[in-house]
């Protein structure tokens, strides 16, 4: 495998970009279908399996080609954030995506119209059964909404109020470029990029200097960020007191399909775990010979990997790995690398972070990095193919048995990462190497489990105070400073007060709190990684069908069919913290 290309190729999903007239013809044929679907939603009667069947089929159909839509528009976005006509298509897709929503609002009244003993026989029924599970679940969550007319209100004015305010944050940041100097020069860099320098530049001195500047950075849009961060969540908080909800975890934990109890024993694993972390934390600073330990230090290199991976050697090693494991899971793999369904040039104008994001209609998926050549690199190019297999097990499957929440999605995601992550280590060619890769191991413990942790409490603080008003940004700065010293135990002496504004998550307006699925993902997979080492090979079929149930059940019942283990209890997530933390006592032995 040589010379791959490092730009993806969207024009096999629509050619010419967000000015493609195959895209137009495509909405136009959308909202040709999503007016049709809300005319006979509401006028025509459906009476038995065979006609509720035929009309799911259509509305699946529809939220399958919306679903292509808004993943080409994300991609148009994140390739480059000055696509100004990608923003102008992405808020034609958000119209058709709340009418959708209102035709599916409908939908809802109409099964929760059907007397229970008729509704229970049509879930019995051949036709309707593969879609049981969501049907109910959707019947069940119906009866807690907003009468049908205005849950339609609340769709139609999130488009222009409440996305909006996502898309602003979007276009804001976009725009921004943050000074960094390079060879003794200032260069101006995208956030993507500045970012990987904050983390990656191994002179503890320039580190601190792209701190300074990131954080004079985000203080700069700091005003702007908290109002929109502001009216996002009052929006929430008065739609919630509208549905006659009292808690703001009541939707995210509803989302991801996992009851309040399953997320405190979580986190109850996670806080025991604490002073291992810090201990962790305390030899990472001796390591690195500093006197101080700040928030840009704790993802840094612990020392220097002398051979930079090339994208070409990371795809072979990825492949060659998911091989040991799934060749289902290598095969995926390499259609990707090959197939050009991976954008990971390092350039300007692109997005922050990573992703991966699906076309139903295409069966197919697409993956955006900025790809440094660490092994941390490798590990996130193994971690957004986890998330594409995922759905490439699940492309056959019912439109609506495939809408698996983020804390499972996380799940494929970290597996996958971590079958890279342990094979790096195994395949070290040198003591000092194997220990740089051991720590990186670790410190993305560290993130999932503190970072994470830091944010889930902010949110969750920030949420009651808006609750009296609107908080300021002087005040953001003081809880999410609180919320780092807590989660990560007074390890650091410097921490990120703007990391409310940088970090993009906050203003995802389709993920509240987008934050714990990342905790619940990384320690569920743990556990699911533990299996499939006892397993081996053989453990690739029992794992798909893990995967195929993640859109059909809670993960209460995920958890007990296939691994037999119960997630409300804190004794799954400690050998869970364990397993991920294997390699603790090796590092400090090490650091001495």
């Amino acid at each position: 495998m040589k010379d791959l290309s490092r730009t993806w190729d969207l024009e096999t999903i629509f050619p010419g970009g967000s000015r493609s007239p195959q895209l137009e013809a495509y909405l136009t044929a959308i909202e040709d279908d999503v007016r049709g679907l809300s005319k006979r939603v509401q006028a025509e009667p459906l009476a038995g399996a065979v006609e509720w069947a035929a009309f799911l089929d259509e509305v699946q159909v529809v939220m399958r080609r919306l679903r292509q839509s808004g993943a080409f528009v994300s991609c148009l976005n994140a390739q480059d954030v000055q696509d100004k006509q990608a923003r102008i298509v992405g808020g034609r897709v958000k119209q058709l995506q709340a009418a959708l929503a209102t035709v599916l609002t409908r939908l809802d009244q109409r099964m929760l119209q059907v007397p229970q003993i008729y509704w229970d026989e049509l879930l019995r029924s051949e036709a309707l059964r593969p879609l049981a599970y969501n049907l109910d679940e959707r019947r069940l969550r119906a009866r807690e909404m907003l009468p049908p007319e205005e849950e339609a209100l609340v769709n139609d004015l999130s488009v222009d109020g409440y996305h909006a305010w996502s898309d602003l944050y979007d276009a804001t940041t976009g725009r921004m470029t943050i000074p960094i100097e390079e060879n003794g020069r200032i260069t101006r860099v995208s956030p993507g990029q500045a970012q990987n320098r904050l983390y990656d530049d191994p002179d503890p001195r320039a580190r601190a200097a792209a701190m300074t500047r990131w954080e004079e950075a985000w203080a700069d849009e700091a005003d702007f960020c908290g109002l929109a961060l502001n009216h996002l969540a009052g929006y929430r908080l008065s739609l919630y007191r509208h549905r006659g909800w009292d808690s703001v975890l009541k939707e995210p934990l509803r989302n991801n399909r996992m009851s309040a109890e399953s997320l405190e024993a979580m986190w109850v694993a996670v806080e025991e775990a604490r002073e291992r972390l810090v201990a962790f934390l305390a030899a990472k600073q001796k390591v690195l010979g500093l006197d101080r330990l700040g928030w840009q230090d704790v993802a840094s290199p612990i020392g220097k990997v002398e051979r930079r991976v090339s994208y070409d050697e990371a795809a072979r090693f990825v492949i060659e790995q998911f091989g040991r494991f799934s060749p289902r899971m290598a095969g995926f793999a390499t259609i990707a690398f090959t197939d050009r369904w991976i954008e990971s040039e390092d350039r300007p104008g692109k997005r922050m972070g990573g992703f991966c994001t699906s076309f139903p209609d295409k069966r197919q998926s697409r993956i955006f990095v900025t790809f440094s050549g660490t092994p941390a690199g490798v590990a996130t190019l193994a971690h957004e193919l986890g998330h594409g297999f995922h759905q490439w097990v699940v492309n056959q499957m019912p439109a609506m048995t495939q809408q698996y929440a983020m804390n499972v999605a996380e799940t494929a995601s970290t597996f996958a990462e971590m079958i890279v992550a342990d094979a790096a280590v195994r395949n070290a060619p040198s003591p000092q190497e194997r220990l740089v890769l051991v720590e990186d191991k670790l410190q993305r413990a560290v993130s999932l489990l503190m970072n994470i942790h830091a944010r889930f409490l902010f949110e969750t603080r920030f949420y009651e105070e808006r609750r009296r008003g609107i908080v300021g940004a002087q005040r953001l700065n003081e809880l999410m400073v609180q919320a780092q010293k807590d989660a990560f135990g007074g390890a650091l002496d410097l921490y990120h007060p703007h990391f409310w504004a940088s970090k993009l998550h906050f203003y995802d307006t389709r993920v509240p709190f987008y934050n714990f699925p990342y905790t619940f993902g990384f320690l569920f997979s743990a556990g699911v990684y533990a299996r499939a080492l006892e397993a081996g090979p053989g453990f690739e079929d029992p794992y798909a069908e893990l995967l195929r149930d993640t859109g059909r059940m809670r993960v209460e019942d995920l958890a007990w069919r296939h691994l037999g283990v119960d997630l409300q209890k804190p004794e799954f997530w400690r050998k869970a913290v364990d397993a991920v933390l294997g390699d603790l006592g090796e590092f400090l032995r090490a650091a001495g």
